[in-house]
């Protein structure tokens, strides 16, 4: 005898117990109290629909659902339309998902999966899975409802390794921020870049990475009114690198060169300057000849205007440098004659000339500052770098290129229209003068090899992290200085993978012999934009894998919705208990 048929023998028996027991009152009751039949009629008929109902109500009838359907439901899943899910079908609630009504709540997919063995596909309802449930998913063919997008920063990409003294750029893209903008912190929480996102939501900032070791920025956004929408940390582990070896060529000594020196030392660069005294004379590194050879042990090249027209025929040599890799950057502030310009036209920049003037940087004010307060002024000189000839790598305030670059074989060539950032330090603009020459070295400079992270980016606690190419004396040490050995797992053979489970959020530095490599730690509700497109990215992959179609034949039963027959059940008590205690139906004596 299964449950259903237990109770309904129960309910049966209760049923004419009841009944018998009303009915014997009825017949021993004198004929002056007797009350009469309609109302005992009708406490037999309210007796036994209730019994019916409150079957109905423990043991619903069956419904057809989809066939061999599971919706699963995620965080978020409050926030898709409730007609997604079809009537009947069967919903598991997973640990992210808000609370649910008719949804089995359950510890993971693949649990759910064992739950519910005739799961022919999948229909994904909310933010999406975690990536501890992605693997379950993959077998099955899987159709994702994705919950809109939190407005603020859904994508962060990184420089891969940055390195000490050059610069560096990050990219993202923005969700609902109309007619806001982007800013880029340092850690000491200077804003030192801003941007306006383009209409798809896509940005790029730079900055200069300054000193070798952990630091994190942040990357801020403001809507309209400058409320800031989103502040999300940007963790760089930056790498020492080789130093750059930086030629600076100058025609005379000038103060220009005095702060580059300075610039170059506080930056760590290597820097060799020959200056021209005239008569054939010049000061400098003896060692330093103008030939093949020190070119290609150079990573950049910086020359003014008057050692630029005097290489003569070295000048081949220096462009043969480029082409194979070495950066160059030509101070042409003042470059109207029309030699210069046939020559810059040789290398592909289409050249103006306008009248020169004093100009602002197009400054990065604080939230709320004028854009005016306290910006540095240059000289822009008569050159001009016109059309898309060349790519803008320095403006104005008023929007006109300072310096522009193109490429040329491996290299690339920069000509900066100024010769005077040097009045940059002396109006008390040091980082600004700084962050201008770590902008042009590190985008001109001769690109070099990076070392590759050996473990995952936007790591986040409580989730696997996967390192490869390991030893067995590899380990990894916590935040605290917590040291564990990681075990490589022999299934991936060759690869030589280990699996890190991180509990608190931080830096961590994974170590392996002479190797070590910090890698940064997310808390769970850090960037929750990020989170909520990393979780649809990857649950829509998984969904494009296999396509999700729809069977014809009919699914498995599955039991209905129980409340409209607890709610008649309860309005069949109340009628009855309302009945027997009611006089209709009974003789005067008796009332």
């Amino acid at each position: 005898m299964t449950l259903s048929q237990a109770v309904a023998l129960l309910l049966a028996c209760a049923v004419v117990a009841a009944g018998a027991r009303l009915l014997v009152r009825f017949i021993r009751a004198p004929a002056t109290e007797r009350p009469r039949a309609l109302r005992v009629v009708a406490l037999l008929l309210l007796q036994g629909l209730a019994a019916v109902l409150l079957y109905r109500t423990l043991f619903p009838p069956s419904v057809h659902g989809p066939a061999g359907l599971l919706v699963v439901a995620t965080a978020n899943a409050d926030r898709v339309p409730a007609d997604v899910v079809p009537a009947g079908a069967r919903r598991v609630a997973l640990p992210e998902a808000p609370a649910l009504h008719d949804a089995e709540r359950v510890p993971d997919l693949a649990t759910a999966l064992r739950h519910h063995p005739g799961t022919t596909r999948l229909r994904i309802v909310g933010a999406g899975l975690t990536p501890r449930d992605l693997d379950a998913a993959h077998d099955l063919p899987v159709e994702f409802i994705a919950a809109p997008l939190p407005a603020g920063l859904v994508a962060l990409w990184p420089p891969t390794s940055p390195q000490a003294g050059r610069a560096f750029h990050v990219a993202g893209r923005t969700n609902d921020l109309r007619d806001g903008r982007v800013e880029l912190l340092d850690p000491a929480g200077r804003t030192t870049a801003t941007a306006t996102a383009a209409p798809d939501g896509h940005f790029v900032l730079s900055g200069d990475a300054g000193i070798a070791g952990p630091a994190t920025w942040r990357v801020r956004l403001r809507d309209r009114a400058g409320r800031v929408v989103d502040d999300v940390a940007l963790p760089l582990d930056v790498a020492p690198g080789e130093r750059l070896r930086v030629l600076v060529l100058a025609g005379a000594p000038n103060p220009e060169l005095k702060y580059l020196r300075r610039w170059a030392s506080d930056a760590g660069l290597a820097m060799d300057a020959r200056i021209a005294l005239g008569g054939g004379m010049a000061i400098g590194n003896a060692s330093t000849t103008l030939d093949a050879a020190s070119f290609a042990r150079t990573d950049l090249v910086v020359l003014d205007q008057r050692s630029w027209q005097a290489l003569g025929t070295r000048r081949a040599a220096l462009l043969q440098a480029v082409r194979g890799g070495l950066g160059l950057l030509l101070q042409l502030p003042g470059a109207t004659s029309a030699g210069d310009r046939a020559t810059l036209h040789a290398l592909g920049f289409d050249t103006a000339v306008a009248a020169s003037k004093e100009t602002r940087l197009d400054a990065t004010p604080a939230p709320g500052a004028r854009a005016e307060a306290g910006a540095p002024t240059l000289t822009r000189g008569a050159l001009r770098i016109a059309g898309m000839s060349a790519v803008p790598l320095l403006r104005d305030a008023d929007g006109v290129p300072l310096a522009s670059w193109r490429a040329l074989g491996l290299g690339r060539i920069g000509v900066a229209t100024f010769d005077d950032s040097y009045r940059l330090v002396l109006a008390g603009q040091a980082q600004r003068h700084h962050d201008l020459w770590a902008a042009l070295s590190g985008t001109l400079a001769r690109p070099r090899p990076s070392t590759q992270p050996m473990a995952a980016d936007d790591a986040r606690i409580d989730e696997r992290i996967v390192a490869c190419g390991l030893s067995s004396a590899a380990t990894v040490v916590a935040p605290g200085g917590i040291r564990s050995r990681l075990r490589v797992d022999p299934a991936t053979g060759a690869r030589a993978c280990a699996g890190i489970w991180p509990r608190v959020p931080g830096w961590y530095t994974l170590e392996d012999g002479d190797r070590a490599q910090r890698f940064h730690v997310r808390a769970a509700a850090d960037a929750p934009g990020l989170r909520a497109a990393q979780l649809h990215d990857a649950t829509a992959q998984v969904a494009g894998a296999l396509p999700a179609r729809e069977s014809a034949r009919p699914g498995a039963e599955v039991p209905g919705t129980r409340w409209p027959w607890l709610l008649a059940w309860l309005a069949v008590a109340a009628a009855g208990w309302w009945l027997e205690r009611a006089r209709v139906g009974l003789p005067r004596s008796a009332q």
